[in-house]
């Protein structure tokens, strides 16, 4: 299921960058892209939103006094240039909070967070796929542990893949798509799409063009569907 995303920002140049970095991940959806307060609220009031991009210095409204000024506020993610509005922005219980210019990658962080979700249910290891096996990978400059096991699946993007997991915030590793395909080639794992992999013992259920992991519905790639075909038969 995906998030849908708000963009709040007085500033076209920002806006332009979050609206590219939306468009770019799968399980995000922009529903509109506004420049002032008061176009957000009427676009809440039309439609249901799961997480906000919202500029807190804006002409007429601040983006810590328009957060306050709803009775249920969706997730929010602060983008600013100015550092001494981190402490305020906490305070009101953001997932992040982004100093510009916001990077790709502390994008992505950003993200991963807003978008863990309850522990799904273990499926159990396939035959054949050791359960101890598991891979290292450098995230926030340090070696990371990662069991084959807890994978779910993994999403790429660009130079960059999120890695999502049972039970855990999605890990961000700078590392490309068909890079992870290689060093998952010899377990329990499919390329269903340019930008997903998938473990095969965590798929819920399929159809001709999408596969569902934790309920998650990702999408089957015109030319992956051969593959796809032969191994889940």
């Amino acid at each position: 299921m995906k998030l849908q995303c708000l963009l709040v920002d007085d500033e076209p140049p920002a806006l332009e960058v979050l609206e590219s970095y939306v468009r770019e991940v799968a399980h995000l959806e922009l529903v509109a892209s506004c420049s002032n307060a008061l176009q957000a609220f009427g676009v809440l009031q039309e439609r249901s939103v799961d997480l906000l991009f919202l500029d807190i210095k804006m002409p007429k409204m601040l983006g810590t006094e328009f957060l306050r000024s709803l009775r249920h506020p969706p997730k929010v993610i602060f983008t600013t240039a100015y550092r001494e509005y981190a402490y305020e922005g906490f305070e009101l219980d953001a997932v992040d909070y982004l100093l510009k210019p916001v990077s790709l990658e502390r994008f992505l962080k950003a993200v991963a967070k807003a978008s863990k979700t309850e522990t799904p249910a273990v499926a159990e290891p396939a035959q054949g796929v050791n359960s101890d096996a598991f891979l290292y990978f450098r995230i926030d400059r340090k070696m990371v542990k990662v069991m084959l096991r807890d994978i779910l699946y993994v999403e790429g993007l660009k130079d960059y893949v999120m890695i999502h997991t049972v039970g855990g915030t999605p890990l961000i590793v700078k590392q490309t798509i068909s890079g992870m395909e290689e060093k998952l080639s010899e377990s329990n794992f499919l390329r269903i799409h340019r930008s997903f992999i998938v473990a095969l013992d965590k798929i819920q259920s399929y159809s001709a063009r999408h596969i569902e992991v934790a309920k998650e519905e990702l999408p089957i790639g015109r030319l992956f569907q051969k593959r796809v075909e032969e191994v889940l038969g």
